[in-house]
């Protein structure tokens, strides 16, 4: 599966072990769900149905691991005084 950003009601996000793996995160209103599918490759291989009412949750963890521990290489701090 190739990636791609958002696209709509859909997102794929790779899984950084490769090998085809990836997240997909698909809205479906008309039958009221939110499901994250597991691929490999162009296979689906696990769905979890998720009530609209839960994705603030689930944001919300996302959230706040970036701001707790995710650095972009233009925030990662500089130690002076090392030599590489």
């Amino acid at each position: 599966m190739a990636r791609s950003g958002p696209v709509g009601r859909t997102a794929v996000v790779p899984d950084v072990r490769g090998e085809g793996r990836a997240l997909r995160a698909t809205w479906h209103h008309e039958a009221g769900v939110v499901v994250l599918s597991i691929w490999r490759d162009n296979v689906c291989v696990a769905t979890t149905r998720v009530d609209p009412d839960e994705v603030p949750t689930l944001v919300d963890v996302l959230v706040a691991g970036l701001g707790e521990g995710y650095r972009t290489p233009s925030t990662t701090p500089v130690l002076h005084g090392e030599t590489g």
